[in-house]
């Protein structure tokens, strides 16, 4: 079983200093990232209120959780200096009108789509990790696909809304799904087989591009990677880094299942959409769907079973203990929806909530960095 490198996108919502409420900041703050001599990349969303930041690709989980803090924390300092704070929160807890962000591109969706461009803040966090070929990546994509619910459990963060708490853990998934090529795949059986299926959605006209198939996980248009878009941006690294250590082991044990002549496990799309819908609905917080029963069962059962599933992949890359402690503590805890609810019950209001996150992923990342080094000079 092979090694593979690792890399994180992460989204964020650009929220005021004071309100706590979405500002179309990004193109400045993009500004400050051209201008200055950073190690990480940042790019525009759809909305001038998100900026995305992008890891260099890793070998190693604590490598890639220094990077993930290095682009937090200069990222929100820079914010700052705009009259605004970077929030690790999927949605966006208070009422907001988004401005798109300027390009052609953008500017089509808007036109294209209407109001499904205008309403849809979302802020995800999208896992790279390397495969050896696209034949390998179609090999993965076959057979983590009924796994990823789980992963969208372990990693739900929007339980607000627009002003209210929607019901569900991640409301993300349910505003993505607006756009109609999200959720997932079918099996595509080989490399002609993924392209047969990308030109029939493409065919259809009812997608602008390529980058438009928003499926659960893909091969990268841009890197020798399978993308797995499941996960909303965690309120830590240290969330962050133990699912995209999970996900690594995902996909690793997931290859060397079909190198093994390991056949993909018989799962519609359906029922992959509904089991994703209990994920979302959920969270950690009631029963997900079982990928090896098709049933419910709790969740603490379902993410030791993916757990163990991952493990020979974990071993191989010496993640075993820090992928399972993390884990372990986001299902003991709740993760970040439960997080956001017992804030939000705590202070009696979404705009402090929203600030607190924001406090508490900068206070997070300032600690993995550790102390500045003095200057020797």
């Amino acid at each position: 079983m092979r090694r593979r490198t690792i890399g994180v996108e992460e989204e964020f919502l650009l929220v005021e200093q004071e309100t706590g409420a979405p500002t179309p900041v990004a193109p400045a703050l993009l500004a400050k990232v051209d201008e200055s001599a950073v190690s990480f990349g940042a790019a525009a969303e759809m909305h001038q209120e998100m900026i995305e930041l992008i890891s260099t690709p890793h070998s190693d989980l604590e490598a890639l959780r220094h990077d993930l803090a290095t682009a937090r924390s200069w990222a929100d300092a820079a914010a700052a200096s705009l009259g605004a704070r970077l929030a690790p929160l999927a949605t966006s807890p208070l009422p907001v009108a988004p401005h798109p962000s300027a390009g052609p591109r953008y500017q089509r969706l808007v036109e294209r789509y209407g109001v499904t461009s205008a309403r849809c803040l979302t802020c995800g966090m999208h896992v790279h990790v390397s495969v050896a070929s696209a034949e390998e990546g179609v090999t993965v994509l076959d057979r983590i696909r009924g796994w990823l619910p789980v992963v969208r459990a372990l990693a739900a963060n929007s339980p607000f809304d627009g002003g209210e708490d929607t019901g569900h853990a991640g409301w993300r998934f349910v505003s993505w799904s607006q756009w109609p090529s999200s959720g997932p795949a079918e099996v595509y059986g080989d490399v002609d087989g993924y392209h047969r299926a990308t030109a029939e959605l493409l065919a259809t006209g009812a997608l602008l591009d390529e980058a438009m198939v928003y499926t659960d996980v893909r091969l990268s248009t841009r890197f020798p990677t399978v993308e797995v878009r499941v996960a909303d941006v965690q309120l830590t690294t240290a969330a962050a880094t133990a699912i995209a250590g999970l996900v690594r082991g995902l996909v690793g044990r997931a290859a060397e299942d079909g190198r093994l002549g390991e056949p993909p496990p018989d799962v519609s799309v359906n029922a992959i959409r509904l089991a994703e819908a209990e994920a979302a609905l959920h969270g950690l917080a009631g029963p997900l769907v079982d990928p090896r029963t098709g049933r419910p069962a709790p969740a603490g059962e379902v993410v030791a079973a993916l757990l163990d599933y991952a493990e020979p992949a974990l071993a191989v890359h010496g993640d075993t203990a820090r992928v399972r402690r993390g884990v372990e503590q986001l299902v003991a805890e709740g993760g970040g929806a439960a997080w956001q609810r017992r804030t939000a019950e705590r202070l009696g209001s979404l705009p402090a909530t929203v600030l607190s996150a924001a406090d508490a992923a900068a206070e997070e990342a300032r600690e993995t960095l550790g102390p500045p080094v003095a200057d020797s000079a």
